[in-house]
């Protein structure tokens, strides 16, 4: 059975790749915005169940839809993209620089004519190593991180900062693939596996 995917990431698109899950993208155009002092936890899970509805309305009855969320959170802020700013590039790793911060992947599977099914959410603590003001300057140019919450690519150069790592990998890239694969597994979306 294919499952749809409710996101355009292609990290996320390589996880299920790898897993040898059949999907078909469709990615959603839900709102992202933090509500009013929503707590973080609460607001990556409100997110990805947003996106999951987005495209489960768009979709036959029976279809399974796979949306996910990821944010990155220090000292109670979350940390969004820093998009074509290199200034909040900068920023956004010199605050991370020689500290441990979490990153969370909130997972929602729904059915077509069921709605949400469940939710899941994985928080990994990250443990960047000191980094140099020079070193940042040259990653932010380089852009990898441009479109990456917290502004960096974990599966990228930016794995050669982090000193130790406490979770899910895969769910610091994107969708943390144990917890995917039970989830799907739960709820009939996905049986047989390894495959």
């Amino acid at each position: 059975m294919t499952v749809v995917l409710a996101s355009n990431s292609p990290r996320r698109r390589e996880i299920l790749t790898t897993l040898r899950v059949p999907f078909a993208v469709d990615p959603s155009g839900a709102d992202e915005a933090r509500l009013p002092g929503e707590p973080a936890h609460e607001y990556v899970v409100r997110v990805a169940s947003r996106k999951t509805l987005d495209v489960l309305g768009r979709h036959a009855e029976g279809t399974f839809v796979l949306g996910a969320d990821t944010i990155v959170e220090l000292d109670g802020d979350i940390l969004g993209k820093p998009g074509d700013d290199p200034a909040q590039g900068r920023a956004l790793l010199a605050r991370l620089a020689g500290r441990g911060h979490e990153v969370t992947t909130a997972v929602v599977l729904g059915r077509a004519g069921l709605g949400i099914l469940e939710a899941v959410r994985v928080t990994t603590r990250v443990f960047f190593r000191a980094l140099e003001p020079d070193v940042i300057a040259r990653y932010v140019e380089l852009g990898e991180g441009r479109d990456k919450a917290g502004g960096y690519a974990v599966q990228g150069l930016a794995s050669g900062w982090v000193e130790r790592l406490e979770g899910s990998y895969s769910g610091v890239v994107g969708l943390p693939a144990a917890e995917t694969v039970a989830l799907l597994e739960r709820h009939g979306a996905f049986e047989g596996w390894p495959r």
